[in-house]
């Protein structure tokens, strides 16, 4: 296999130069993985005999970024602009601590013994121009049976660092790949270290498997007992059934199914490139999470029904606490929260309705309520499904002409401004906010009113006299 013109330039150069100075050098890891199959690698690790200080003497620009770990970043400079790599010298760790922190690394000038320490064989190749690649441990071969096995002792591995236990979910989503079984059954033991990992490190993970094309295989978390430890809430919803006609599935088989529902194609042609990924995080957010509170509130009627009043307001109370304490940006949490506290609102399919909705959800958030609707329609019983999609349908359309018709659903889009009250003789504080919301609430009902003059007239002028 050759790879090298798939290889950044900067990354050959750095490799040819610690070659002329007398040292080995590869890229290593998951960019090697990336590249057998196909992918472009989203970073670029470089390993190498050399020490750290070797590195820098090889170098003219250098930043130490882990140099106590043997990593040093080398600054090139490739056809104008500047690129960086990170170039760590062949180590082996030593025991570790927190199911982290090894506590002392020791370096070697052997590539195999710091291929041994790396998590799992599909991540424990290397590869330099000229050389090939350097597979120790049937990384190639797992790749193309789709397998994630552990290098050497699973057990050892994952209690070097739990969170690798989740990375191995994780892997076999994106990858659509099996977990070996000494792999799946160390994680199955070692399940309760994951308490140690940090919250932000377990986001990352959880958020990179919920943007795979795999989803639904969240549930291994669940099948592992990792949930049990880092979202305990999640794990009543798979042991909380829903007797009724518009259900099919266990609340959490229904969670797991409804990632899986979300139209990606169409929220891509929507969206468009740059703004996917945001708003497919918080789609699938959403549905991971939108009948999170069922378990709690379900009521089972005499006619054997099961009921879940109040879901969506007590679920959204809980996934701004879920998605705070795993450290979610503001922006992500309110806009997850309002998608699920609003999606399973009713309204009658007239603009005036839709108005109000959107000023209720807000103009960024709502279009992602059809979708959310969509998949968790698609994730129900058949009953009634035809009805309930084609009733999405309509709102869509709606939608399409209230945009169109540049219809005011904001305090931002009305014709009249804090300016224009003030110069009006109205003072900024609580008055002006009333005054605007009173306008508002006039617009939404009767669009032809947003016009400035006629609400100056109606709710400033008018009252002064």
């Amino acid at each position: 296999m050759n790879f090298d013109d798939k290889i950044p330039a900067g990354a050959i150069r750095i490799i040819e130069e610690l070659n002329a100075a007398g040292f080995e050098a590869y890229i290593v890891g998951g960019c090697v993985r990336d590249l057998v199959l196909g992918r472009t690698p989203n970073d670029w690790d470089i390993t190498t005999s050399a020490l750290p200080m070797q590195v820098k003497s090889v170098f003219k620009r250098t930043v130490d970024t882990g140099i106590k770990h043997g990593t040093v970043t080398v600054l090139m400079r490739m056809n104008g602009r500047q690129e960086s790599f990170e170039v760590t010298t062949y180590r082996i760790d030593g025991e570790y601590d927190d199911c982290r922190h090894p506590r002392q690394v020791e370096f070697t000038a052997s590539l195999e013994e710091d291929l041994k320490r790396r998590d799992f064989t599909v991540n424990a190749m290397a590869y330099a121009p000229g050389k090939g690649i350097v597979d120790m441990h049937g990384g190639l071969e797992d790749l193309d049976r789709r397998l994630i096995r552990c290098v050497g002792n699973a057990t050892e591995r994952f209690t070097e660092d739990a969170l690798r236990m989740m990375r191995a979910i994780r892997f076999s989503a994106q990858f659509d790949a099996d977990i070996e079984e000494e792999t799946w059954n160390a994680i199955l033991k070692l399940a309760p270290n994951i308490r140690f990992v940090s919250a932000e490190r377990i986001r990352v993970e959880m958020e990179k498997l919920l943007l795979s094309d795999h989803p639904y295989r969240f549930k291994m978390f669940y099948e592992s007992t990792l949930t049990k430890y880092f979202l305990p809430e999640w794990e009543q919803t798979m042991i909380t059934t829903q007797e009724n006609p518009h259900h099919m599935y266990s609340v959490g088989e229904h969670l797991l199914h409804s990632l899986e529902t979300v139209n990606t194609q169409l929220l891509k042609e929507e969206f468009g490139d740059e703004a996917y990924p945001r708003v497919l995080k918080l789609m699938r957010l959403t549905m991971l999470f939108h009948d999170i509170a069922k378990p709690l509130l379900k009521k089972v009627d005499d006619d054997g029904v099961a009921h879940f009043h109040g879901h969506p307001e007590l679920g959204a109370k809980m996934a701004e606490e879920i998605l705070r304490r795993l450290k979610y940006d503001n922006d992500t949490v309110k806009n997850v929260v309002r998608l699920i506290k609003n999606h399973e609102d009713r309204y009658p399919a007239q603009e005036k309705a839709l108005r109000h909705e959107m000023n209720r959800c807000g103009e960024e958030c709502f279009p992602l309520l059809f979708y959310v609707q969509e998949a968790d329609c698609l994730a129900q019983s058949m009953f009634m499904r035809d009805e309930k999609l084609e009733r999405i349908g309509k709102l869509r359309e709606l939608y399409r002409v209230i945009l169109e018709k540049k219809q005011c659903v904001s305090i931002k889009d009305l014709a009249v401004k804090g300016k224009d009250l003030m110069e009006a003789g109205v003072n900024p504080g609580p008055d002006m906010g009333r005054i605007l919301q009173e306008m508002l609430d006039d617009v939404l009902e009767e669009p032809d009113h947003n016009d400035r003059q006629y609400l100056l007239e109606r709710y400033v002028y008018e009252k002064k006299a």
